[in-house]
């Protein structure tokens, strides 16, 4: 996992060979504006964004999840958004199988920690990183960078 602001984004280039277009996708936007929906940014990378009420913590960590096939850059755009995180080694109560049709592994523990995301930050979170979003109050913002390994 790794946290950071945006304006920081070129320092991650090299972990991935995708992660350039991202972080100049995400710097050529106007987040504020963005409508909700998906968006194709190149082959391998796209982009959800959301703008919805944020959960509560027993929401969010009833689908703990992690995924086999992409790492999540989720950048919040507006609010505060609260997220769970777990290394998916330590996770030991599997809640059914894997999801290959929408890369998906849900977990039944709990986070080992939790933080928080401003506008303008983000979070990269790789297959070993288990994570719990979209915790806090009122309606957050954000953007989901899904990144094909």
């Amino acid at each position: 996992m790794i946290i950071d602001s945006l304006e920081n984004g070129s320092r991650y280039y090299s972990v991935h060979p995708l992660f350039a277009k991202a972080f100049e996708y995400l710097h050529a936007q106007d987040l504020d504006t963005i409508g909700v929906g998906k968006y194709d940014i190149a082959e391998g990378l796209k982009i959800g964004i959301t703008d919805k009420e944020a959960m509560t913590v027993e929401e969010s960590t009833a689908k703990f999840e992690c995924h086999n096939q992409h790492i999540d850059i989720q950048v919040c755009i507006r609010g505060t958004e609260k997220m769970g995180w777990k290394p998916r080694g330590d996770c030991k109560d599997e809640k059914g199988s894997y999801n290959p049709e929408k890369d998906v592994a849900f977990y039944n523990d709990a986070p080992d920690m939790f933080f928080e995301l401003n506008p303008g930050q983000f979070v990269i979170f790789f297959p070993e990183d288990v994570h719990a979003p979209m915790i806090g109050s009122g309606p957050i913002k954000k953007g989901v960078v899904k990144v094909r390994i």
